[in-house]
């Protein structure tokens, strides 16, 4: 979740209206326009469709152009762990997209004996995004975002509520709430472009110490880029990412 100065991801119900309200002509434009960027070898799939989605192991892959003054942008897939996108958004506020692979979860935190997840990306110089996490409970209610490397003008929402050392690494940590849903933002200290992360110890701080949130349902783990600009055209590729969970 982005600062309300850089946009929002919208409430589900907005989500659904948005996917409903997609217009065949943007549709078919954005298609057009991401042909010339599809990527260079021959991808198992591809999509510039502003809600492209593709399901493969057990994660959907989803293009996700939700935010408004949206430049085009190209999803495309080795496999679902193996992906990037190509994006070329206009440099102004606000949030335009956040192309991500989800994996769905669908256990109550105490049932939850491990929960890790790993990645490791390649990210641009130049533009404003943050890599992130976003897990969901199963009613929505509440959001968790784990940034493990940002760029540019992006900041979370709410207010600081210190630095905590979890899941194998150490955060900022923000909470706050956009009207909808409860907004908890991990922020990494120094940026990564690799690594593992305890998913379940993020959980349980959250639960336990904090008491932040009680013993919810576990729904979408996704992991992608929330890209607020991206001028002329940039690069975004996930070498290897995953969920495990037993």
């Amino acid at each position: 979740m982005a600062h309300p100065t850089q946009g929002a991801h919208p409430t589900q119900g907005a989500r659904r209206a948005l996917r409903r309200a997609a217009l065949a002509p943007l549709l078919a434009l954005l298609t057009v326009v991401g042909l010339a960027s599809a990527p260079a070898h021959a991808a198992v799939w591809y999509s510039s469709d502003r809600w492209g989605t593709w399901n493969s192991g057990g994660y959907t892959l989803y293009n996700n152009i939700w935010g408004s003054g949206a430049g085009p942008q190209t999803i495309w897939a080795d496999s679902a762990t193996d992906w990037g996108v190509w994006a070329d958004h206009p440099g102004t506020g606000g949030i335009k997209s956040y192309p991500n692979a989800k994996k769905v979860v669908n256990k109550k935190i105490g049932a939850i004996s491990t929960l890790t997840s790993h990645y490791n990306v390649s990210v641009p110089a130049a533009g404003a995004y943050n890599t992130a996490y976003d897990i969901w409970d199963s009613n929505y209610d509440h959001e968790i975002m784990l940034w493990v490397n940002h760029h540019g003008p992006v900041g979370p929402l709410g207010s600081a509520q210190g630095r905590v050392s979890l899941g194998g690494h150490t955060w900022d940590v923000y909470r706050g709430d956009n009207g909808a849903n409860a907004v908890y933002s991990f922020l990494r200290t120094s940026d990564s472009t690799s690594g593992t992360v305890d998913l379940k110890a993020v959980l349980a701080w959250l639960k336990n110490t904090k008491g932040w949130i009680g013993d919810v349902t576990v729904g979408d783990v996704q992991f992608g880029y929330e890209i607020t600009s991206s001028p002329g055209g940039l690069d975004f590729v996930t070498h290897d990412f995953g969920v495990r969970t037993s």
